[in-house]
C-alpha cells in the first residue's frame, strides 16, 4: 500500500523557514542558501550506491546496452536535460542515453502532471522506445511513489535488466523495487513540497555523476579534460582548441592547426600530436645510439 502523501518527508513543514515569508529578502535568500548546503551532504552518504550504479551502466554500456532515465514532472525534465547534454559532452549517439517525460515532450515547458498517475502509460512510453533486457533503467522521483514510474520500474525488473531508483524519501517504494536504490535526504523543502529545490538539487547532482562517471570510466576523459567535446560552435571550438593545448602542452595557435587537421577532433588531434612525439622520441633515440 502506497505510503499517504501527507507523510512523505518531501511534503513536511521544514522548521527553519516557517517565517520565511516575514523575512526581509537577504534573510530569506540567506534560509534558502543554508538549506541548500544540506544537499551536497545528503548525495555524499549516497556515494557507495551511486557507484555501483556507474559500474553497472558502464558493464551495461559494454554490452551494446544504453541508459533510459524516466520521471514526471522535474524529474523527468532532469533526466531529459542530463541525457540531452551527453552528446555535446561526450560525442555520444543521442540514444545512449535517453530521457522520458510523464506527458512527453510537451511536458518540458508545461506542466503535464495528470500522466504521472498512471504506471501502464510508463509501461507504454518505455517500450515505446525500444527498451530492453541489456539496457538499464533509472526511475527519478522524489517522493519515490510516482505510478508512472513504479510501472515503468516493473516493466524492467520484469525483462531482467538493470534497474536504478532515485528518491529522497526514506524507505521509499521506489526504492524498494530498484535493484540499486541513490536515496539521498536533503530533508523537508523551504516550501513545503516544492520538490523542485533541494530534492530537484540533489537529483541532479546524483544524475550528474551517473552520466560523468560512466563516461570518465569509459575513457572519454583524459586528465580531467573533456576530450570528445563537439566543438560545433564558437565556444566549444575554442575550448577544444585549449583542450589540445593543455593536453599536448603546444601554443594556442599550434593546437588550432593541429586541431583542423584532425577535421575538429580533439581526440584524434591529440592522438597525432602522441604518435608524432613517439616518432620523433624513437628517430632521437636511433641518431643517439
Amino acid at each position: 500500500m502506497a505510503e499517504p502523501i501527507a507523510s512523505l518527508m518531501t511534503e513536511q513543514q521544514n522548521p527553519a523557514s516557517l517565517q520565511i515569508d516575514r523575512l526581509s529578502t537577504f534573510e530569506m535568500l540567506r534560509v534558502i542558501n543554508d538549506e541548500d548546503r544540506k544537499v551536497a551532504e545528503s548525495v555524499t552518504a549516497e556515494l557507495g550506491q551511486i557507484a555501483l550504479a556507474v559500474d553497472g551502466i558502464v558493464e551495461a554500456f559494454g554490452k551494446g546496452g544504453r541508459l533510459f532515465y524516466i520521471g514526471a514532472g522535474t524529474s523527468g525534465r532532469l533526466g531529459v536535460l542530463d541525457a540531452s547534454e551527453c552528446p555535446p559532452t561526450f560525442n555520444v549517439s543521442p540514444d545512449l542515453v535517453q530521457g522520458i517525460i510523464a506527458g512527453g515532450e510537451p511536458a518540458l515547458s508545461r506542466a503535464t502532471e495528470t500522466t504521472e498517475d498512471d504506471p501502464a502509460i510508463g509501461v507504454r512510453d518505455l517500450l515505446a522506445r525500444g527498451f530492453g533486457p541489456a539496457d538499464v533503467l533509472c526511475g527519478i522521483a522524489a517522493s519515490g511513489r510516482t505510478p508512472y514510474v513504479l510501472g515503468a520500474m516493473a516493466e524492467a525488473n520484469r525483462m531482467g535488466a538493470l534497474t536504478i531508483g532515485i528518491s529522497c524519501s526514506p524507505g521509499s517504494e521506489l526504492s524498494k523495487v530498484a535493484k540499486i536504490a541513490i536515496t539521498p535526504l536533503p530533508g523537508p523543502e523551504v516550501v513545503a513540497g516544492s520538490t523542485r529545490l533541494k530534492a530537484g538539487t540533489a537529483t541532479k547532482l546524483v544524475l550528474n555523476m551517473l552520466t560523468t562517471g560512466s563516461f570518465i570510466r569509459l575513457g572519454y576523459v583524459y586528465g580531467n579534460l573533456m576530450v570528445n567535446v563537439q566543438p560545433k560552435n564558437v565556444k566549444l571550438l575554442d575550448r577544444a582548441t585549449r583542450i589540445v593545448s593543455a593536453a599536448t602542452g603546444v601554443t594556442y595557435e599550434e593546437a588550432g592547426v593541429m586541431l583542423a587537421e584532425a577535421g575538429n577532433n580533439v581526440r584524434a588531434a591529440i592522438t597525432a600530436w602522441q604518435n608524432g612525439s613517439r616518432q620523433s622520441g624513437s628517430r632521437e633515440d636511433r641518431k643517439n645510439g
